[in-house]
């Protein structure tokens, strides 16, 4: 194998029958997704067509403007999507852009510094958005756990707070429990490289022609960098967010 095969146009209009193979079902099993599944499908592909043509303009150009000003965007985009996890949260928003931004930034700055990769388009994009999207979902599991845990765990709260426990006190066990969940995922699916699944990036280098030797290399150093910006994100969010569940007087709200 010398190099990815082009897909022809037909190819990709033959494999719609594997969309046809949910739809069936969607409609034989009465679930009503049909409706979701063509909005998805058609959605993906108009935005996959658009991020193909804009991502080889941007290649083109090799601009750091370019470049920087699409990962502002992916990073705004996905702050927004993690802060509807957390929408009860004051400033959730915030703390989702904060937490983000510094997961990626770090573990950017961490790669570039040490020359595995270069701060060039057709690097950091994709690279970025891997870090990005995983940091989104992180954030996201960790809000849901810390709204859950503050409504379930009040009582046990309030105790603590009227024992003369400060808020920090009170709450470090649901801020050690939220940031856990955000950070299983990744966890989890480290666990599992290279014996439950071939991850995306490993398969898509093997399929373009790279060895997989070499394939197996890129995809450890994605999983490290995955774990360091989960953790980050999830730190940074879950002690920026616990304060909000209580007003001025140091009060459950």
């Amino acid at each position: 194998m010398t190099g990815a095969e082009d897909i022809s146009i037909y190819s990709i209009l033959f494999s719609l029958l594997l969309v046809l193979i949910s739809l069936i079902f969607s409609y034989s099993q009465k679930l009503g997704l049909e409706k979701d599944i063509i909005t998805s499908v058609t959605r993906a592909v108009i935005q996959l067509i658009i991020v193909g043509y804009l991502l080889d303009y941007i290649f083109g150009l090799k601009s750091i403007f370019f470049t920087t000003f699409l990962l502002i965007f992916m990073t705004l985009n996905a702050a927004y999507n993690a802060s509807q996890r957390g929408n009860e949260i004051k400033n959730v928003f915030s703390i989702s852009i904060i937490s983000i931004i510094l997961g990626t930034s770090i573990t950017m700055a961490i790669l570039v510094s040490l020359g595995i990769i270069r701060y060039e388009s057709y690097q950091i994009i994709p690279i970025g958005g891997m870090i990005i999207s995983n940091s989104m979902i992180s954030l996201g599991l960790s809000f849901r756990q810390m709204k859950l845990n503050f409504k379930n765990k009040r009582d046990e709260i309030e105790t603590k707070l009227s024992l003369g426990a400060d808020i920090y006190q009170s709450s470090m066990n649901i801020i050690k429990d939220s940031i856990r969940v955000g950070m299983m995922p990744t966890i989890d699916s480290a666990k599992t490289l290279g014996i439950v699944a071939l991850p995306g990036m490993m398969t898509g280098l093997i399929l373009a022609g790279t060895s997989p030797i070499s394939a197996v290399k890129y995809q450890i150093i994605v999983t490290f960098m995955l774990l360091s910006a989960t953790s980050i994100s999830s730190f940074t969010a879950c002690y920026l967010s616990y304060r909000k569940f209580f007003n001025n007087r140091k009060q459950l709200k």
